[in-house]
């Protein structure tokens, strides 16, 4: 049986590993290289590395793609925006990952984009932003405001329109939501979150069905040097192996956190998108969120999510975050220790 017919959460397994041959190694070394003997491909360690090839073959094959392994999420969302011709539109929700935003706030005012932020919960509204426009920039769900969109109807009307449509699928992987399948042209992940899953590795990727714009991403990675580094690779390939098992148990602590959070004294709001590891709540102000943030004491405060360990921060502690975003918002990154034990430290420092 081919990778192709199994079940993800086994071609997460074994999608990428050296053939089966007696004496081989299990699993693909981490080639540290700056050349190549001539003769064969690649040529140069900046084209290609053969612990890249196991972890794109990998992720491509989870996602239904092309995947190129890029040195961070930042960069594989640089790789994409530059398919976008010179002041070209691009659609945008406006609570999407806030670098990103700033990535096209940076080219609107040097005229490089047109940027048209939406409300992704909207769809009648992107919808009426799409005409013109170069590409469309999804997340579902999204950060930190964790609404969903619906991806199938939005998709399909930014191909009516001629646009490019792209989903970051950093908080769902492959493995809970399959973005080229529902329509979209490429998916963009920073691998540093669940993929790689341990905190330990900045990796991103960029997964497409369209061999041209896999080669023109895969061209500018190496012109522009934005590659990874082969033991970054390596590692996130070994956390790949168990991201069905720690997102199981991470997701259900996250429902059984919402279900536990909700009614708490102080907690105005719920943020539960009903799948992933990631939720929020939202508390009467921020003074309010950061005595919790101070009085936890298994929860560590600290940015990004995705590890094993549960992480949380008041996301308008940031200057750069979106104004829309409540004062109070605090982002849980729902890791795989105990529930109860979860439950308890953040219920405590609540005061309840």
């Amino acid at each position: 049986m081919s990778d192709t017919r199994r079940r993800p959460e086994t071609v997460a397994v074994t999608a990428g590993r050296p053939p089966h041959a007696p004496g081989a190694p299990l699993n693909e070394p981490v080639t540290f290289t700056s050349t190549f003997v001539q003769g064969g491909d690649p040529v140069y360690a900046r084209y290609g590395n053969p612990t890249w090839s196991a972890f794109e073959e990998a992720l491509g094959e989870l996602e239904g793609g092309d995947c190129i392994a890029f040195a961070s999420g930042m960069a594989a969302v640089s790789a994409v925006m530059a398919q976008v011709p010179h002041g070209g539109a691009v659609v945008v929700a406006r609570h999407t990952y806030q670098h990103a935003l700033l990535l096209l706030d940076e080219g609107a005012a040097t005229g490089r984009f047109e940027v048209r932020r939406v409300d992704i919960t909207d769809a009648d509204a992107v919808e009426a932003a799409l005409p013109g426009a170069a590409l469309l920039w999804l997340e579902s769900p999204t950060n930190p405001a964790l609404e969903i969109a619906d991806i199938p109807r939005l998709t399909g009307a930014a191909q009516a329109a001629g646009a490019l449509s792209i989903v970051d699928n950093t908080f769902a992987t492959p493995l809970l939501q399959r973005p080229l399948e529902l329509g979209a042209d490429v998916v963009v992940h920073s691998a540093t979150k669940l993929i790689a899953g341990h905190s330990d590795v900045v990796l991103g990727a960029v997964v497409t069905r369209t061999p041209e714009l896999a080669e023109r991403i895969r061209h500018h990675r190496g012109l522009h040097g934005a590659i990874p580094g082969p033991m970054e690779v390596f590692l996130a390939l070994r956390g790949l192996r168990t991201l069905s098992v720690r997102l199981e148990r991470a997701a259900s602590n996250a429902r059984e956190l919402a279900r536990r959070l909700a009614g708490a004294p102080g907690v105005v709001d719920v943020r539960d998108p009903g799948f992933s590891t990631v939720l929020a709540i939202v508390l009467a102000d921020a003074a309010a969120a950061d005595r919790v943030v101070e009085r936890v004491q298994l929860w560590i405060p600290a940015t990004s999510l995705g590890g094993v360990e549960s992480t949380l921060e008041r996301r308008r502690r940031w200057p750069t975050e979106a104004p829309t975003i409540p004062e109070g918002l605090i982002r849980l990154s729902v890791g795989i220790e105990h529930i109860d034990d979860l439950a308890e430290d953040l219920l405590h420092a609540l005061g309840s």
